[in-house]
């Protein structure tokens, strides 16, 4: 919403129509003019480019984490309450995805909760009940905040990214050229959704710190 607001106070004159879909859609069919999606698109005749990857980080509160204790090992993810998330097309559980010496390995967990939404998922980890795999997208504001701590940060995987769709260039109205000039501009690289390599670190430390005062 902070892109398209600054969009809408720049070009007053044009009204957005944003439609949120879980469904892989045909965006060419349905005359789109920027798509939005996590991962690569199926759709022929667009062009996509990654704005910025994805981390998928097992992060869960301090709280849970003084309750439950901090995981040192994957297998002791089997004595914790983890969520799950369930597609809202489908219906198919999503697998943790774990970084396992080097490869991107896919984990089914047993789940103390799921649901359909990623945005509920998230209000769940953050409520204490669980601990998840959430996104960097929704997870790294709240780990600078101090109420989310990543766990088993040398499993973290980073295997998609979000990406921005549209269709030529050469046919491209004004108004979609300059959205996408400032959804590059405010989105490329942007490191407000992604964790760096510092604090990564960091809290990779402090995990080992504690299990050791343990």
């Amino acid at each position: 919403m902070p892109l398209l607001d600054e969009f809408c106070r720049a070009h007053p004159g044009i009204q957005p129509d944003v439609q949120l879909d879980d469904g892989i859609g045909n965006w060419v069919l349905d005359r789109v003019d920027v798509g939005f999606r996590f991962g690569a698109s199926l759709n022929e005749g667009v062009i996509g480019r990654q704005l910025f990857p994805i981390q998928m980080i097992v992060c869960a509160t301090p709280e849970y984490l003084r309750a439950y204790g901090t995981p040192s090992t994957l297998g002791d993810l089997a004595a914790h309450r983890c969520s799950v998330f369930r597609h809202p097309v489908t219906g198919k559980v999503s697998p943790w995805y774990l970084t396992v010496d080097g490869k991107l390995e896919h984990r089914q967990m047993s789940p103390s909760f799921a649901t359909n939404d990623t945005d509920l998922e998230a209000q769940a980890v953050l409520a204490g009940q669980v601990m998840g795999q959430l996104s960097s997208f929704l997870a790294a504001f709240h780990v600078r905040a101090g109420r989310l701590v990543p766990v088993l940060v040398q499993h973290m995987s980073a295997h998609t990214g979000l990406h921005v769709y549209y269709g030529s260039r050469t046919a491209q109205p004004k108004r979609v050229r300059a959205f996408l000039d400032l959804a590059f501009a405010r989105l490329h690289d942007c490191s407000d959704y992604v964790l760096g390599d510092k604090e990564l670190t960091q809290f990779e430390s402090r995990s080992k710190r504690s299990r050791r005062a343990g």
